[in-house]
């Protein structure tokens, strides 16, 4: 299981205004929100956490399959290197990149082999988005497992939650995009093997 959120950097600081205490409010603790007060660069902290709370989302709710709106519910620990996000009796790892371009997060419930990419979108449409990167995601799927591409299908279920079917085996999959990034991340897991099959 796993999840991830990715935020375009570009996008976000044309698109949002972050400052506003009642956005703060509405998705941080008022311990996270001293957090970014504190931090040297507020913005790059303000969308570390807010990928962080995403990601641990969607890893939970692929655990407990449910969909709601509470990311302050959510509340992140940063220590050093060492992240984590706490919700109820839920915790989870998460890993970060910062980059000059855009945030990646990752959750995980521990350490385990792990697929993800990010990719640079070559359209901004939201549909063709979610295209490019499920797409992406299926290669991948296709080039690891060593299936072919058209026999991998990818479904949500009626809450939202994706995965990879092929055969009788699903793999967990999650799946982000913004602005002109999308990411993708998966669990490896071990697939039957089919015979006499080229890609």
């Amino acid at each position: 299981m796993v999840g991830n959120d990715i935020v375009d950097l570009v996008e976000a600081e044309r698109a949002s205004n972050w400052q506003r205490s009642r956005f703060l409010d509405k998705i941080f603790t008022s311990k996270e929100q001293q957090y970014i007060q504190n931090s040297d660069n507020p913005f790059l902290t303000v969308w570390q956490l807010w990928s962080m709370k995403e990601a641990a989302y969607k890893l939970y709710a692929q655990l407990n399959p449910s969909r709601f709106y509470s990311p302050k519910s959510f509340e992140c620990a940063v220590q050093n290197k060492n992240q984590k996000v706490f919700f109820k009796d839920f915790e989870c790892y998460i890993q970060s990149k910062v980059t000059s371009n855009y945030i990646i997060s990752e959750a995980r419930l521990n350490l385990f082999e792990m697929n993800s990419e990010v990719i640079r979108l070559n359209v901004r449409h939201h549909k063709s988005q979610s295209k490019e990167t499920k797409s992406a995601l299926l290669s991948s799927i296709s080039r690891t497992h060593q299936v072919p591409f058209s026999e991998l299908k990818l479904q949500k279920s009626e809450l939202g939650i994706p995965n990879v079917s092929f055969n009788s085996e699903k793999i967990k999959v999650s799946i982000s995009h913004h602005g002109q990034f999308g990411a993708y991340a998966f669990v490896h897991v071990a697939l039957p093997a089919k015979a006499g099959v080229s890609l």
